[in-house]
């Protein structure tokens, strides 16, 4: 029971916590924006064995498909139905039974286990942007997008087939009451995409600022601009504006009674007087 209230509490203030950084992190197509689902992915969508249609809200929408009954008790047993019908905005990724099956074998048993309902959760969540990202965003794009689980996943719409890391989406824009499915043919696994593929931490900042605000999840995303680059290692910053003159101070200064007296003796004979001397 406590377990399962923490597993709960833990998904819930992923959500809250403002997981909708994703978009930042996207590079958007230099061209018109798309209209839509493109024609080859449109015809991937076609060669499914059944459309997936929108029936209410995204869990609605999975439960009536008859396609996705292993995410369904999956997500029943790490009790993430209320977090995706009470959510809105929410972008679900969605693995169909074939995609499960395609597991390693025993994998999905170990998975299901009730000890292991904590990695089954985070899973689950990979699957899950609290942001809205329908076929306007992602055709001609790509880039990282963090999810609720708190890693990012790859998104790829600049090809003629949508990818998710290594999965197809084999249907796009299936708009439910409170967000948008795509299904996809093979299960996303944590830790699949580099951290090194991150957003910035200015781009970071920029969007938790706007989750704040209450921006629109809906919106059009522009990536964020580039961080300075610093300086190489061992490259002294340019203070040649700033720094007072130096010229007086590297002549040699003449040896004289009065210099001797504020200087000392010099160290050198650069400074002295020689008397001229005769052939």
């Amino acid at each position: 029971m406590h377990l399962t209230r923490l597993m709960t509490a833990t998904a819930a203030a992923a959500l809250i916590a403002g997981a909708a950084q994703a978009q930042d992190a996207m590079t958007p197509a230099p061209s018109t924006p798309s209209e839509g689902v493109p024609a080859a992915q449109a015809g991937a969508s076609a060669r499914a064995s059944t459309q997936v249609a929108p029936a209410g809200d995204i869990v609605e929408t999975v439960q009536a498909s008859g396609q996705f009954t292993t995410l369904v008790k999956a997500l029943e047993a790490t009790n993430l139905v209320g977090l995706l019908k009470d959510n809105s905005n929410l972008t679900v990724f969605a693995p169909t039974d074939a995609a499960f099956a395609a597991l390693p074998a025993g994998e999905l048993d170990r998975l299901m286990a009730e000890e292991n309902r904590a990695e089954l959760q985070k899973l689950l969540t990979y699957h899950v942007v609290n942001a809205v990202l329908d076929g306007s965003k992602i055709d001609g794009a790509k880039g990282p997008v963090p999810t609720v689980a708190g890693e990012n996943i790859e998104v790829d719409g600049s090809g003629d087939t949508w990818m998710v890391g290594q999965a197809r989406v084999v249907q796009g824009d299936v708009m439910a009451d409170n967000g948008v499915v795509h299904v996809v043919d093979k299960v996303l696994m944590p830790g699949s995409v580099p951290a090194a593929a991150a957003a910035s931490p200015a781009a970071d900042a920029a969007a938790g600022a706007d989750a704040a605000a209450g921006a629109d999840a809906s919106a059009t995303y522009e990536p964020a601009p580039p961080a300075t680059e610093a300086a190489p290692t061992g490259m002294a910053p340019d203070t040649s504006a700033t720094a007072p003159a130096q010229t007086s101070a590297m002549q040699p200064i003449p040896d004289t009674p009065e210099n001797r007296a504020e200087y000392g003796e010099p160290l050198s004979n650069a400074g002295q007087n020689s008397a001229p001397r005769g052939n």
